[in-house]
C-alpha cells in the first residue's frame, strides 16, 4: 500500500537515533541504516542531519515526516474499509477515537444504547489528531469512520462539511500541569487566572469560546490570552512545559497524565456530541436517535 521505509523513517524520526530504532524494529542498525539511505536517494531528498549528539530532521524531513504519518494512517484505513466492505454485518458503528475525541465519553451511554439497538455493533477506530486528518475524517464521515464524539458549533460543522448531534453541554475548564501553583485548588475563578497565560483556540473557531475571551478582554484584562491554531498532543505539551493555562472540557482529564483539569466558576460552556456525515446510513440514523434518547435520559 506504501514505501515500507516510511515506516523506518518515523521510527528513526521518533528516536533520534539509528541504534534506537534498530532496537524498537528488532533489526540492526545497519540495516535500518541501508533503508534510510535507499529512501534518500529515491526520493532525492536528505531527511536527517547526521551529528554526534544523534540524529535531527531537515526541513525535508519534517514535511515528509507529518505527510508519512497521514499517508499510512490513510493505507491502513483503505485497509480497514476494504475488510469493512467484505463483511456481511451492516449493523456496525465505526466510531472515530483519539485523544481529544476519546471514546470513553460515550460509555455511559451504550448500555442504554444497546437497549434500544440491540443489534447494533461497535468497532473504535483510532486517529492521530491532525489538522489534515480533521479535514479528511470529518469531511468523508461514513466512509471509514461513521461518527466521531467531540465538541462542536455550527461554524466548525459548517467548515468541515459535516452534521452534529448535540448531547450535552460540557462546561469550560482549565488544564494545568500538575506541577503549577494552581494545581492545588479544587476550583478556580477569573480572579486565579490574573498574570497567567491562557491559551485559546483562535477566533473564529469557535464562537463559544469567543463569547469567553471577549469576556476576558472586556472585563479581566488581567489575563494573557495566546491563542493557537489546532487541538492536539502538540497543545497539552506546551501547556505541561511551559507552565501555561490551556481551555479544557472535563473528558480530557486523560488526555495528558502530567496534567490537571480543573472546573472553573464561570457560565461559559460547549456543545459535545456526536459528528456524523450530513446524510447518515440507516443504520447510523438508528444509533443517533438511540444515543439522544440516551442522553435524554441521562438529563
Amino acid at each position: 500500500m506504501y514505501n515500507p521505509q516510511l515506516d523506518t523513517f518515523i521510527k528513526v524520526a521518533d528516536a533520534g537515533s539509528f541504534n534506537k530504532a534498530a532496537e524498537e524494529m528488532f533489526i540492526t542498525p545497519t540495516a535500518v541504516i541501508k533503508q534510510i539511505n535507499l529512501l534518500e536517494r529515491m526520493l532525492e531528498v536528505k531527511l536527517f542531519e547526521r551529528t554526534h549528539r544523534g540524529l535531527t530532521l531537515t526541513k525535508a524531513g519534517m514535511s515528509l515526516y507529518q505527510d508519512a504519518k497521514y499517508i499510512i494512517a490513510y493505507c491502513e484505513a483503505s485497509v480497514i474499509r476494504a475488510k469493512n466492505a467484505m463483511q456481511s454485518d451492516v449493523n456496525v458503528i465505526r466510531i472515530g477515537t483519539s485523544p481529544m475525541t476519546p471514546a470513553q465519553l460515550l460509555m455511559g451511554m451504550w448500555a442504554k444504547i444497546k437497549v434500544y439497538c440491540p443489534q447494533l455493533k461497535f468497532e473504535l477506530i483510532p486517529f492521530e489528531n491532525t489538522p489534515e486528518n480533521a479535514r479528511e475524517i470529518l469531511g468523508n464521515l461514513g466512509k471509514n469512520i461513521d461518527v466521531v464524539g467531540g465538541i462542536f458549533d455550527e461554524a466548525m460543522l459548517d467548515l468541515r462539511k459535516c452534521a452534529g448531534l448535540e448531547l450535552s453541554r460540557e462546561p469550560f475548564c482549565c488544564a494545568v500541569s500538575i506541577h503549577h501553583k494552581l494545581a492545588a485548588k479544587d476550583k478556580l475563578s477569573f480572579e486565579d487566572l490574573y498574570g497567567e497565560n491562557l491559551l485559546l483556540m483562535k477566533r473564529n473557531w469557535s464562537s463559544y469560546v469567543d463569547r469567553l475571551r471577549d469576556d476576558i478582554w472586556k472585563n479581566h484584562e488581567q489575563i494573557n490570552i495566546i491563542d493557537f491554531d489546532f487541538y492536539n498532543m502538540s497543545i497539552f505539551n506546551r501547556c505541561e512545559n511551559s507552565d501555561d493555562v490551556l481551555l479544557a472540557i472535563p473528558g480530557w482529564a486523560n488526555v495528558h497524565p502530567l496534567l490537571k483539569v480543573i472546573p472553573v466558576d464561570w457560565d461559559y460552556s460547549i456543545p459535545y456530541g456526536l459528528l456524523h456525515s450530513p446524510q447518515p446510513s440507516p443504520t447510523v440514523k438508528e444509533f443517533l436517535k438511540a444515543a439522544e434518547k440516551a442522553a435524554c435520559e441521562q438529563l
